[in-house]
């Protein structure tokens, strides 16, 4: 079992069988030139620890989500909190942060229920091949 603790790296969390959060985490890999975040599948085991500790479902994965500073950031946030901390112009899209958050996760939540049907779904749970990687 993984004490999950305090982290000084921003972990990400992603359903590793969905192309979409796939292809936003390697999309981060290659703009996080500071080696900043640390990533973890939900399907992993620290992914379903966070998730149980969190009372959040643990075969259900509908949200990306991300672990910093003791936090757990869910849905939009976690996207705005991901940009933020990416740097590179992309702390620029954190001004969304802005809109009411039940606007922003109404929209997330959209995308969420049809992202298999929109961008497909792996046959098994991808990892990214990076030194940063929580199993």
């Amino acid at each position: 079992m993984y004490k999950i603790a305090s982290n000084t790296h921003p972990v990400i969390l992603f359903d590793g069988m969905c192309n979409l959060c796939s292809n936003v985490v390697q999309f981060v890999i290659k703009r996080d030139k500071e080696n900043v975040f640390q990533f973890a599948s939900l399907q992993s085991e620290y992914g379903k620890q966070l998730l149980s500790q969190n009372n959040l479902s643990v075969t259900n994965f509908n949200s990306f989500l991300l672990y910093y500073n003791n936090k757990l950031y869910y849905k939009s946030t976690a996207a705005l909190m991901v940009s933020k901390l990416l740097g590179n112009g992309m702390q620029l899209l954190y001004f969304f942060i802005i809109i009411p958050r039940f606007i922003r996760d109404f929209f997330y939540s959209i995308i969420a229920q049809n992202r298999y049907k929109w961008f497909g779904k792996k046959a098994v749970c991808w990892i990214p091949e990076n030194s940063k990687v929580i199993k």
